[in-house]
């Protein structure tokens, strides 16, 4: 079984990446979150060789994730990255963000399927290195897939990662299994299973129902729980001491990176991180005021000497 880590923009970066492989063991790959690529013959931006950086990656399995709709840019950016030492890039397909669907990039490239086809025969073939993709099920109706992994197997993908929900759901409701299913049994390239694993008995439904499935990314479920991954191979629960070393060494490596900002990083986090908790409310209330680097300091502290984790500690959201 492959375990992955999701790509979420702001959150699961290099810093994350690296503090959580250090802290919890590396996960078998990651995926960064997406990155837009340069016009061709411009070279990446600092804000995304900060993703890209062979060095901060090194020692972990790390997958690019690109998102646009300009081929000649997606196979430069795709040349730069082989360049840099990667042997797979990303397609974002998935990104349900008003900003990005309405600029027909992310999930709203699905509105256009003769477009889409058209860019992946492009990129596919003159792609340096494998193109894989990670999709929504469509814009507005699960119905769409059909359409939708029919135009993906016509294509000679490394790997299609499936988000079973449509553009609308954003990250409600709950994830569509049968179009996943579908998926697996029909196309010829690996297919990869992500949404709604919190906990070692959401695998153990799923793997129930698909028995096919070897690839399982994971994100929100980590962010609450960093030790998932672990569990999720047998391992035992994540310890209150275990959790509070990785806050610490997160915090000290976001802070080295952007200095104050940190704090800010660090809350985002904390809106999924709160649900470790016993009591997740009294945690938002500790941590959600702190603006300068001391004030947060102490209030992190605070809630590891007061607060208790859950028996069960699962994203609620």
């Amino acid at each position: 079984m492959i375990l992955s880590l999701a790509p979420m923009e702001g959150i699961t970066g290099s810093a994350f990446r690296r503090v959580h492989a250090e802290c919890f063991g590396a996960l078998d790959r990651y995926y960064t979150p997406f990155v837009a690529p340069p016009r061709v013959g411009d070279d990446f931006g600092k804000k995304a060789l900060k993703e890209l950086e062979p060095a901060r990656n090194a020692g972990l399995e790390v997958i690019p994730q690109l998102l646009g709709k300009n081929a000649d840019e997606f196979v430069w950016a795709a040349q730069l990255l082989a360049d840099m030492g990667y042997c797979e890039v990303n397609l974002n397909l998935g990104c349900p963000s008003g900003t990005v669907f309405n600029k027909g990039k992310g999930s709203g490239f699905l509105r256009n399927l003769d477009e889409l086809d058209a860019f992946l025969g492009d990129i596919c073939d003159r792609s340096p290195i494998p193109v894989s993709v990670k999709t929504r099920l469509g814009v507005s109706d699960d119905g769409e897939f059909g359409a939708v992994l029919d135009l993906y197997c016509r294509h000679p993908l490394a790997g299609l990662i499936v988000h079973p929900r449509v553009r609308e759901d954003f990250y409600k409701g709950a994830p569509r299994w049968e179009p996943y299913g579908e998926a697996l049994a029909r196309a010829p390239f690996p297919v990869a299973y992500n949404g709604d694993i919190f906990a070692p008995e959401d695998l153990e439904a799923l793997l129930s129902a698909y028995l096919a499935t070897r690839h399982v990314m994971v994100g929100r479920g980590v962010l609450t729980n960093p030790a998932l991954p672990r569990q999720l191979r047998g391992g035992g629960p994540m310890t209150p001491e275990e959790l509070h070393a990785f806050h610490d060494r997160l915090f000290d490596a976001y802070e080295a990176e952007i200095g104050g900002n940190a704090v800010y990083r660090l809350k985002e986090w904390w809106s999924y991180a709160r649900y470790a908790f016993a009591d997740p409310v009294a945690v938002h209330r500790a941590v959600r005021k702190a603006r300068r680097v001391e004030d947060y300091r102490a209030a992190a502290e605070q809630v590891f000497r007061s607060e208790l984790l859950a028996v069960r500690p699962c994203f609620q959201g």
